[in-house]
């Protein structure tokens, strides 16, 4: 499983929820429901990093986020 951030969020133009990879220029996935986009995402996710070796293109590592507790 790869850790890439995902934003998720809903769209009133698209009418649907649309996931977002910021680290994955271009990735992104649409779903009517939340749980869908992300499945959705999850799928093109592994697409993105399959067409990206096949083409011989750099593939970003996830971002390390650190959770600061206050």
């Amino acid at each position: 499983m790869n850790k890439y951030e995902i934003i998720i969020y809903w769209s009133d133009e698209d009418e649907a929820y649309i996931a977002e990879v910021p680290e994955l220029l271009g990735c992104m996935a649409d779903g009517l429901t939340y749980q869908k986009a992300l499945s959705n995402v999850e799928v093109v996710i592994q697409e993105w990093i399959e067409i990206a070796k096949e083409l011989g293109r750099p593939i970003p590592e996830p971002k390390r986020r650190r959770l600061v507790f206050a």
